[in-house]
């Protein structure tokens, strides 16, 4: 992650998930609602989705965790070196321990979804079980780093962590929709600030960031700020657009249907009298 791009490569993940649990909440709230009590199988299309889901984190994670190791600096799977009696690049083992709960959170998810053996929650521990270590070791990634260094990256716990605990939320309260479309809002958050400290840290063009100066770590922090806000906006445009787009599409259904059923009532109609008038 020692550049722009180790940094733009899980923001551009993390958004692309903020954005598909958004669309894959909501989705699944517009079934529940419009279902009768006691229904409660999962129909096929979301099924897919919860496949898709667990199938990517587990291919993400897998890929993460072979770049990070077979990287051409990196430690080939060697976490000591005897020889020199040192450990062997304990960043990129690091990186490697976040995607690997990441990949186990994937799995649960598709066990979940494909069992029902499986405890119910169990998906939802593990991803917050990833977001918990993923903090927990960042938290313990940026000692004795400059002053701007350290604080941008405490202030991605924020959403770290905060995604964490609204995650370990749902495994008690399930199907809750508030608690599921903020752990979206925590992904997009993250996603957005990954991209920002690739830009402070590893600037594209202008001059370089003073690490030290105190009115820099003050800017920081309301950029922060103004980052969440504009990750709770995008949650509520996404989350109105696939609301009133399937209450739509549902509705045209429904008038489909209804039409239907009035032509082949009518076609009912019509047969019967024609029997009526043979008989005669």
């Amino acid at each position: 992650m020692a550049n722009f791009g180790g940094h733009a490569i899980p923001g551009t993940f993390f958004l692309f998930y903020g954005f598909w649990l958004t669309v894959k909440h909501i989705r699944q709230h517009y079934w529940r609602t419009s279902q009768p009590k006691g229904r409660q199988n999962m129909p096929p299309f979301l099924k897919r989705m919860e496949y898709f889901e667990g199938g990517l984190q587990i291919f993400a994670a897998f890929v993460g965790i072979m770049v990070e190791q077979f990287v051409v600096d990196g430690p080939h799977a060697r976490l000591y070196d005897k020889e020199n009696n040192s450990w062997v690049k304990l960043m990129n083992w690091q990186h490697s321990t976040m995607y690997l709960f990441f990949g186990i959170a994937g799995i649960a998810l598709v066990a979940s979804t494909a069992s029902k053996l499986v405890p119910s929650g169990v998906d939802r521990f593990t991803l917050s079980l990833a977001l918990f270590v993923e903090g927990f070791l960042f938290y313990y990634h940026v000692h004795s780093r400059p002053h701007l260094d350290a604080h941008i990256h405490s202030l991605l716990l924020v959403a770290v962590f905060g995604g964490s605990a609204g995650t370990m939320l749902e495994v008690f309260m399930r199907d809750n929709i508030l608690l599921e479309l903020f752990k979206a809002c925590m992904f997009i958050l993250q996603g957005s600030w990954f991209y920002q400290i690739g830009f402070v840290l590893y600037p594209l063009s202008g001059p370089q960031w003073d690490l030290e100066m105190h009115d820099n770590v003050m800017f920081v922090t309301m950029c922060f700020c103004w980052h969440l806000a504009i990750a709770l906006l995008l949650v509520t445009f996404t989350s109105s657009v696939v609301w009133f787009t399937l209450k739509r599409c549902s509705g045209r259904g429904q008038d489909i249907e209804i039409g239907m059923r009035k032509t082949s009532s009518k076609a009912s109609c019509q047969k019967a009298l024609l029997e009526e008038s043979d008989e005669e």
